[in-house]
């Protein structure tokens, strides 16, 4: 679609011979009309009545006119339509598209944006020694679709997870097991138990507040590199990792670093040296921090009083090491809204230390989470967990396949994929700065607009394609509107790539991937495959092979598995 778009643009340019609009201009002017009758590209005319000094309605009439002199191959006719110029792809036109959309296969829709680049994207990044919760599902299922779209649009990608496995709740962690905790009870109830002696400590040290400064003790000697210490925070974070990665294989969800705050412990001395040496640190009450008044910001906290590091001290020493690690041509940081200051603050710091690649640093916020409306709850331990999540979705998922397809082969792996399929792509179906309340009604639907839905129907285009002959997809045709307005839908895909990719936003592509869906089913109601004649049916079954491709790459990016049979 985006050649045609240049080719109408460069036409259009010509006729208005006005260096204020050239062919690159007037191609961001065009739109998609909300119904296919009304074409297939429209140019708003209104954006152009200021520089033309004309109303929208005569520029319009005015190129309506001089494009009946002037065709433009693969376009069947244009109407003026009240300030809008409709334009009305021509049937052979759609089917060579189709045919390139084949010829590509599952590359169709990628480009080449970030050849050369590499993009570092830091998501995820749970506190070790404590469960998995629903306030971890945004971070981790967005940040992964981020990553696979720039991964489409040919950037080198590197994920990381930015453990939490630093700082004083270590220490709270350590007093709990040595005064109530077994390490043979530790290694037998993995993560389960951690969280217990965690909680524990919060409830003991409400009864006796001197726990805190135990706790400081403790932490002060991981610091200096206790054995014993070192020893049981080793232990902690192997028993985290080992359960946090079974909820990643889940997910589908892969890391190439899991370096935590503890492999910056020993490099933020030199940040606050250099601070230092830069004029940027202040002294006040105590603390050392960087006046940010200028920039309409409270001041950034670099130590605290007694001279400990706070998370923007770390987050500066983790983005200068990655900078000079991976030589990043952006750094991506995918946490909650409620961080946004906290992100624009230290970038800020970054720039102030004289590094020119401040603007590389990009936060990408979202909103909360909730089942049935009710929030996560605190510290208390009283939240949803991740795991009761899914194997709820998984369970489920699994009733109703049973229910609809009784004699299908492999049934749980199938009910797995659809389960956490439907979380995903629940939490994924509007934009990411809002809030989401998963309901488990709407989300496991087949028939709405859910992940089940769009994976059954990704099944149902495998299922014809199984069952049908060889083919090849002719070069031209007659078309009918279902089949017209699914390749409109289907040459939409890269665009809609560039828009998510540009705009860190993975809800186009669910969104788009929707779309689909619903111009496949009208087609496929309204098209008979097995009774049309030869060129007919090839043209149907090229479809068919056509969103079977693009959807399935779709769902892959935004983190759901694509199952052949459901």
């Amino acid at each position: 679609m985006n050649q045609i778009k240049e080719t109408i643009a460069s036409t259009v340019a010509e006729i208005l011979a006005n260096d204020a609009l050239p062919a690159e201009t007037l191609r961001d002017f065009f739109d998609t009309p909300p119904d296919p009758a009304m074409g297939d590209i429209a140019l708003a005319c209104f954006k152009l009545s200021k520089l033309l000094r004309k109303s929208p309605m005569v520029i319009a009439s005015d190129l309506s006119s001089a494009l009946a002199a002037k065709p433009i191959p693969g376009v069947a006719k244009v109407e003026n339509a009240g300030g809008y110029l409709n334009f009305f792809l021509a049937d052979s036109y759609r089917v060579s598209l189709l045919a390139e959309m084949l010829r590509q296969g599952e590359n169709y829709g990628s480009n080449e944006i970030g050849k050369g680049k590499t993009m570092v994207i830091d998501y995820s990044s749970p506190n070790i020694a404590k469960r998995f919760h629903i306030g971890h599902l945004g971070t981790t299922i967005i940040g992964n679709s981020i990553k696979l779209i720039h991964r489409f649009s040919g950037y080198d990608t590197v994920g990381i997870n930015y453990l939490g496995d630093w700082g004083t709740q270590y220490g709270k962690l350590v007093v709990s097991f040595k005064k109530w905790g077994d390490e043979e009870v530790i290694r037998r109830e993995g993560i389960e138990e951690l969280n217990r002696l965690y909680v524990l400590f919060g409830t003991k040290a409400e009864e006796d507040p001197p726990l805190n400064d135990e706790a400081r003790k403790e932490f002060a000697l991981l610091e200096a590199g206790d054995e014993e210490n070192l020893r049981l925070w080793r232990l902690f974070k192997e028993i985290s990792l080992k359960e946090y990665m079974k909820t990643y294989e889940l997910l589908g969800v892969s890391f190439d670093s899991f370096n935590g705050e503890s492999f910056y412990s020993d490099k933020m001395p030199a940040v606050v040296e250099e601070l230092k040496e830069k004029n940027l640190l202040k002294i006040d009450d105590g603390a050392s921090l960087v006046d940010l008044e200028a920039y309409n910001m409270p001041p950034c906290l670099i130590l605290k009083r007694d001279g400990s590091s706070l998370y923007p001290t770390r987050d500066i020493a983790a983005a200068l090491w990655r900078k000079k690690e991976y030589a990043f041509d952006k750094c991506i940081y995918v946490t909650s809204a409620g961080q946004s200051l906290h992100f624009a603050q230290w970038f800020k710091v970054v720039g102030l230390m004289g590094y020119d690649w401040e603007d590389q640093l990009v936060h990408v916020p979202y909103g909360t989470f909730s089942i049935n409306g009710e929030k996560i709850a605190s510290r208390t331990g009283n939240v949803v967990l991740l795991d009761d999540l899914f194997q709820e979705a998984i369970e489920k998922a699994g009733a109703i396949i049973e229910e609809k397809n009784p004699g299908l082969e492999n049934k749980e792996e199938i009910a797995k994929d659809v389960g956490v399929g439907a979380v995903i792509f629940n939490s994924l179906s509007a934009n990411r700065i809002k809030d989401v309340n998963f309901n488990w009604s709407e989300a496991l639907n087949f028939d709405g607009n859910t992940g089940p839905y769009a994976q059954y129907t990704y099944a149902r285009a495998c299922s014809i394609l199984n069952k049908s002959e060889a083919f090849t997809c002719p070069e031209s045709g007659t078309l009918c509107d279902e089949e017209k307005a699914l390749i409109t839908t289907l040459a939409l895909f890269p665009e809609r790539i560039v828009r998510a990719l540009n705009e860190y936003e993975p809800s186009i592509i669910t969104r788009f991937a929707l779309d689909l869906c619903q111009s496949f089913n009208r087609f496929y109601n309204a098209c008979p495959i097995r009774s049309a004649e030869k060129e007919e049916k090839a043209i149907r079954l090229s479809l068919c092979q056509a969103v079977k491709n693009v959807l399935g790459c779709a769902l892959h990016l935004i983190g759901l598995r694509t199952p052949e049979k459901i």
